[in-house]
């Protein structure tokens, strides 16, 4: 088994024990690049830090396919900022 099956497997059991639909917008790629960028551009506690206030901030707006890619076209733009700043 694959690191990718292995995290798309747990995205799946995860989702279904939070009690979130099955077609739940998350696309691990984009999570573990937004965790990338924060981690580099901020510091190595900001990747789950990050991702979760971003997770939350989608959820607020409503929780759509849009909702999530807004919240972290927004958390990536400031991560990637910091890091041309000279962050971490």
């Amino acid at each position: 088994m694959t690191t990718d099956d292995v995290l798309a497997a747990w995205r799946t059991e995860l989702a279904e024990a939070l009690g979130l639909p099955a077609d739940s917008p998350v696309d691990i790629s984009t999570v573990l690049d937004l965790a990338r960028d924060a981690a580099h551009g901020v510091a190595r506690p900001a990747a789950p830090l990050t991702t979760f206030l971003v997770g939350y901030a989608a959820g607020l707006r409503g929780g759509s396919a849009e909702d999530l890619a807004d919240a972290t076209a927004t958390a990536t733009r400031l991560a990637v900022a910091r890091a041309d700043q000279g962050g971490a």
